[in-house]
């Protein structure tokens, strides 16, 4: 851990893409968000791995399918975590899966990729030069993870075991997923955060918050990415421009303005809109196709 870090173990802390053409993705996702690249892995590598940066700072990465690896485009998401390894052991404790060992990634840290009793596929990582995502909560970075899931319960018991989660109610934006030491963190790295929280309106806990539950209707379990962005409608036009797909046209739901999108080779991604003035609003059923 270092003075500059955002993240302590237990919170979402980096995303990644695994696509069949990460070249063709890496074009999309520039004139998408207007992400710079740079291929990290060593020359002669077999796949590719491009960090994407806003402002120099780390936001997200394009990577080549691994063996093994799900056969269609997707998005990944990464919990930070102190041992990797100990975390494979809870998740086998908790009924999950280990899907792929914890290994090293160079130097960069440690990440294995788990699944939840449901199916729901997540990474963790152990940090070392890497220190998850630089750049939040802006245009065209991480705004948030969400958990889709029809097992509520089983959900709250596996999480609550592997990375000390408990879901809170917070009224009409749906059950959110809680980490109580993050909000002591982010209270110590930014004092005044809670009172002003408290102030916007924001759910008693909100602090705490690490990611985010929809409950589906079927037994797809899945965990989905949301990108902050200043205009929903206009991402949505220029992403179908791009030769994205609109999953889901841009609408109004508690506190954003939100729209879900698949990128040409099937990655699916919400991008959101910060409304304040939305956050009466209570949840729609729209909102359960989002990510």
């Amino acid at each position: 851990m270092t003075e500059q870090d955002r993240y302590i173990p237990g919170v979402p802390c980096w995303i990644d893409t695994t696509q069949p053409d990460p070249e063709a993705a890496v074009a999309f996702y520039g004139e998408l968000f207007g992400w710079e690249f740079e291929d990290v892995m060593p020359p002669g590598s077999p796949g590719k791995y491009f960090i994407a940066r806003l402002r120099g700072g780390d936001v997200a990465a394009v990577g080549s399918q691994w063996e093994g690896g799900p056969p269609h485009a997707v998005w990944n998401s990464y919990v930070w975590v102190a041992d990797a390894d100990e975390t494979a052991a809870k998740v086998r404790a908790a009924g999950g899966s280990v899907i792929m060992e914890p290994a090293d990634v160079m130097e960069a840290g440690r990440s294995g990729v788990f699944a939840d009793p449901a199916g729901a596929v997540f990474s963790a990582w152990q940090p070392g030069r890497h220190r998850g995502a630089a750049v939040v909560n802006e245009h065209g970075s991480l705004n948030f993870n969400i958990l889709n899931t029809r097992d509520v319960d089983g959900a709250r018991a596996f999480y609550g075991a592997v990375f000390g989660w408990e879901l809170l109610d917070v009224g009409g934006a749906g059950p959110m997923w809680a980490l109580p030491a993050y909000g002591d963190f982010l209270e110590q790295r930014t004092p005044g955060l809670r009172a002003r929280t408290a102030e916007m309106g924001a759910p008693a806990r909100f602090e705490e918050v690490v990611a985010g539950l929809t409950v589906v209707g079927d037994d797809t379990a899945y965990w989905g990415v949301t990108f902050g962005v200043d205009d929903a409608d206009a991402i949505a036009s220029r992403a179908a421009e791009l030769g994205g797909e609109v999953v889901v046209a841009p609408f109004d739901a508690p506190w954003v303005r939100m729209t879900v999108i698949a990128d040409p080779q099937g990655a699916v991604f919400t991008a959101s809109r910060f409304t304040p003035e939305n956050k009466d609003l209570e949840q729609t059923g729209s909102a359960t196709a989002g990510t």
